[in-house]
Formats: C-alpha cells, structure tokens, sequence
C-alpha cells in the first residue's frame, strides 16, 4: 500500500528504476473533476466496489485512461476498484479534495470581489 504512494511522492527523484519494475508501477495518475460523460464509468466503479453511484461534484483518479478512483466532493465518500492497488489514488484524490476546499473557504470570505468593492466606494 505505502509502495504506491512512495512511488507518487518519488516519481521526480533521477535514481534509476529497478528491473522488475512493473507497468502499474510506472503509470502516471490523473486527478481530474469528473464531467457528464463521466456518469456512466463512476456508476460502474460503485458497482465494482458495490457501492452507491457518486452523483453531484466529484473528483475522479485516472490511469492510462481508466478511472481507479473517485470522490464525491460533498460527503467525501469514496468509490475505488477494488481489483486495483488503489490506497495510493484515494489518498491524492483525499489532498486534492481538502486543497480545493481551502480555495473556496478563501473566495467565501470575501462578500465582493475587489473591483466591485472598490466601484461601489467611488
């Protein structure tokens, strides 16, 4: 499980790569917001991880293409193949979440953007 993410964290480090090192290992990961069209992978993710669909905002953790992971933004709720060495998409998925979260909190604290702020005093 810690191999994935040290991977993630390591993937900049120049040591080179050992032999047997396989493509799961070497792929690179996506973390995207998921769109419309991403409705019909997330409900066949919660079906492999005989979960519920995510519906609303989520984020999804992609791979070649294929998506691993998701989160819904509201509830934070996870959907993962369970097939797949995911612990390592969750977690950035999890960082991702709580980074985007950060921003919003910093634009709601702002009643009106500052150009207005500054129209509305003139």
């Amino acid at each position: 499980m810690w191999r994935h993410l040290e991977y993630m964290i390591d993937r900049f480090d120049p040591r080179p790569t050992a032999a047997g090192v396989s493509e799961v290992d070497t792929a690179a990961m996506a973390i995207r917001r998921a769109r419309d069209v991403d409705l019909p992978l997330l409900h066949d993710l919660a079906e492999l991880d005989s979960a519920r669909p995510i519906v609303g905002a989520a984020l999804v953790a992609e791979v070649n293409g294929r998506p691993w992971a998701a989160l819904a933004l509201a509830d934070q709720r996870v959907v993962a193949d369970p097939f797949l060495p995911t612990a390592a998409a969750v977690e950035l998925l999890r960082l991702r979440a709580r980074q985007l979260a950060a921003v919003d909190r910093g634009r709601a604290g702002r009643a009106l953007p500052r150009w207005i702020a500054r129209r509305a005093r003139a």
